[in-house]
């Protein structure tokens, strides 16, 4: 069994960012991760309505569609919408993540260590209410 990720950026680097901190596994606890790009909104809708993602990360600095309001979409229109992992661009923004309504928000650029660790928790949960 593999998870899902769905990640949003514009960016390729910041892409790049998010696959090698979550490596192929971000915990011993779950399982390993399978990565899902989009660097435009219709490509995260569509990967959406299709299913079987786990969590999404979605970068908050993406543009044109910034992964704040992103969230706050998909919340709205997609049902049994995956946990949200936001990337901001710093501390002072988890405001507007929360606004957003994302599970969890970690600052750009990506720690490793702290992007594990948020993502495996996001991933514990949503295997635990589909098991």
């Amino acid at each position: 069994m593999t998870a899902t990720v769905l990640v949003y950026s514009d960016n390729a680097h910041t892409r790049e960012q998010v696959r090698l901190a979550a490596g192929r596994r971000p915990a011993a606890d779950v399982p390993p991760v399978e990565f899902l790009e989009c660097a435009t909104l219709p490509a995260v809708l569509t990967a959406l309505n299709g299913g079987g993602v786990d969590v999404c990360v979605l970068d908050g600095e993406a543009v044109p569609a910034g992964g704040m309001g992103v969230c706050r979409q998909i919340k709205d229109e997609v049902f049994n919408c995956p946990p949200v992992l936001l990337l901001i661009g710093r501390p002072q923004d988890s405001w507007l993540a929360t606004w957003s309504r994302a599970e969890s928000a970690v600052t750009l650029p990506v720690d490793p260590v702290e992007f594990a660790d948020a993502l495996a928790a996001l991933l514990r949960g949503r295997l635990a209410v589909e098991a």
